[in-house]
């Protein structure tokens, strides 16, 4: 099967072994998969995949199930580069058939990203107000959605005007721009914060808090290491701080986070009211120029390889 390997981190694409299914395995033939900016790490050497996990990047896709010709989509832990791959049952979701190929392989990683550190972790409830940080993301577009069919205010930031008026014309309540204007005073009284910015933005997510508030870490794109964090305020507050990734989770625990996700909003996803934001669908062959655009932060939600 073709597929994008990664050579001294330049994409190349070539004929590798077609994977092997296990017991417990579905194997997908892939139509569309999704960039994410974890490919881009790990493209760079920074983000490892998990063991046993296929190194060719891609951590959702779409296409059909080889075996009884479904339209599915799934989250992985690599291999979605490529015209076929091989996933745990419980990753795998029936395709809507109102969504194309390209929509479906945009929604497992984000959706299932902002579900589970939103509603799962940081329990977040209908009324209370949730901040996004990088709202014109794939996480960031998929939580607004989310949230929003959830009965939840949100407020998003974003770096360009531009930005921030894509994200409430999406259905953000709140866009700020965090270039030129004060998060912590427009997001006061946050009762859920996600965040992918990390050591840069924690002592002010802590500030933005509301009593009794949750704030959940996904990345450190602003650095690995905090500045100070006033304790009192952390304790004055009853703050949680949770650390959450996706990708090296357990199989189980990857099925039992769609089995919920598809609990609270397979309705949603049937009617076609959970969709993704698609920035750009480009071809396989132009996958380097797909990471550019996702490098250079120019795109608004996600962006989708075809196979060809």
């Amino acid at each position: 099967m073709r597929a994008i390997v990664v050579r001294d981190k330049a994409l190349h694409i070539e004929n590798v072994p077609s994977p092997t299914p296990g017991p417990n395995d579905i194997l997908i033939n892939v139509r569309a998969c999704g960039v994410n900016r974890a490919d881009l790490l790990q493209r760079d050497g920074h983000y490892p995949p998990p063991p046993g996990a296929s190194d060719i990047l891609g951590l959702e896709c779409a296409g059909v199930d080889a075996n009884s010709g479904e339209r599915v989509m799934a989250l992985l832990a690599g291999g979605g580069y490529a015209e076929q791959v091989a996933v745990h049952k419980g990753s795998v979701m029936r395709v809507p058939d109102a969504l194309s190929d390209e929509d479906a392989a945009a929604i497992p990683e984000v959706f299932l990203t902002a579900f589970l550190n939103i509603f799962l972790l940081a329990r977040a409830q209908r009324g209370e107000i949730v901040l996004i940080h990088g709202g014109g993301s794939g996480v960031g577009t998929a939580g607004t959605t989310l949230c929003k069919l959830a009965g939840m205010r949100v407020i998003v930031t974003a770096g360009s005007d531009e930005k921030c008026a894509q994200c409430v014309a999406h259905g953000a309540d709140v866009a700020i721009n965090y270039k030129t204007e004060d998060f912590v005073e427009k997001a006061r009284g946050a009762n859920v914060i996600l965040d992918h910015v990390g050591a840069r933005y924690l002592a002010r997510d802590l500030d933005a808090l509301a009593l009794d508030g949750r704030i959940v870490i996904i990345g450190g794109m602003g650095g690995q290491r905090t500045a100070e964090v006033d304790v009192s305020t952390l304790l004055g507050k009853r703050a949680q701080i949770i650390g959450s990734t996706l990708r090296s989770r357990s199989v189980e625990s990857k099925a039992a986070i769609v089995r919920a996700f598809l609990d609270q909003f397979g309705a949603d996803l049937e009617a076609g009211r959970v969709r993704p934001v698609i920035s750009k669908v480009f071809p396989l062959e132009r996958a380097d120029e797909a990471h550019q655009l996702m490098a250079s932060n120019q795109h608004f939600g996600k962006i989708v390889l075809r196979m060809s």
